[in-house]
């Protein structure tokens, strides 16, 4: 596959340690492939589609033979029920030892994914529980804003520094609440999204579907801060305090709030896709089952 095998694909926004762990699983794959008889020697450079055409050609032969011989009884005198039950003995043993799969020694996940986070992150509920609290205010808020907005034409500093401290200090306290949830995501969830290829990501399981739910959550309340921005910059038009071509400091609060979000879209997108394809597949095989 040369420069289209997923494992030549350098990750741009990885730092060294990301690498570091890159290399490593490319070297226990190539330790696989010997074992397996695939290659004669732990080759990295095989395992990543480089080398000869001649050296690839013989690599995926082996490949071949290998497939090919799993389609034959591994005994002569054995029916297709004995060895579909040989089989089948053969994954329940390999999922008794599934904690062996999943453990640090085999470097299959990501570090940051397998084992307890190393930092000190925010619990998930409780950020849930801070952002339906700030929205319900931020409501409460807009309505005052877009009040103050209808009344601006005859009467504009009425109430204004009292709203826009109220608006100010939730906005903050919302930022807050953003920032600890794209550090969540940085340490715990890009690890996937970086570091593995997207077919990889199949049956990321609740907590992906949890992250996604929570955006959304968050995605709306951005929505309403636009609005707010807009209704702010209406009431602050014209008023004593904004300097000219200065925005005021809810603007670049809301704006920061925007950046902290916008950077999340691609990769959650990744994780959205995968879960739909996941349902995808558990829904035709519940259909299939109910056919049978």
């Amino acid at each position: 596959m040369g420069d289209k095998s997923p494992f030549s694909q350098q990750n741009l926004q990885g730092d060294g340690m990301d690498r570091d762990e890159e290399t490593s699983r490319i070297q226990y794959l190539a330790e696989i492939a010997k074992f397996l008889g695939i290659t004669t020697s732990v080759d990295t450079e095989a395992i990543q589609g480089r080398g000869s055409y001649e050296e690839r050609t013989e690599m995926l032969r082996l490949i071949v033979d290998l497939v090919e011989a799993s389609i034959y009884a591994d005994n002569p005198e054995w029916s297709v029920d004995e060895q579909v039950a040989k089989d089948i003995q053969l994954i329940d043993s390999i999922a008794e030892r599934q904690a062996q799969i999943f453990s640090e020694e085999c470097k299959l996940f990501p570090a940051d994914v397998q084992i307890q986070s190393i930092y000190p992150l925010p619990d998930i509920s409780d950020l849930e529980k801070q952002l339906a609290s700030q929205s319900s205010r931020l409501s409460s808020l807009q309505e005052m804003v877009d009040d103050l907005a209808s009344k601006h034409s005859y009467n504009p500093d009425e109430d204004y520094a009292e709203v826009d401290m109220k608006l100010r200090a939730h906005l903050e306290s919302f930022l807050e609440t953003a920032r600890s949830f794209n550090t969540i995501y940085t340490k715990e969830i890009r690890p996937w999204t970086h570091m593995m290829e997207v077919p990889q990501l199949h049956g990321f399981g609740p907590a992906a579907n949890r992250l996604l739910q929570t955006y959304k959550m968050l995605l709306k309340f951005l929505g309403n801060l636009r609005n707010l921005r807009d209704s702010h910059a209406a009431v602050a038009l014209g008023s004593s305090e904004t300097v000219s071509g200065q925005p005021s400091s809810v603007t670049r609060i809301i704006s920061e709030c925007e950046s902290a979000l916008t950077f999340l879209n691609r990769d959650l997108g990744i994780l959205s896709a995968s879960i739909a394809r996941d349902e995808a597949k558990k829904s035709g095989s519940n259909i299939d089952q109910t056919i049978m």
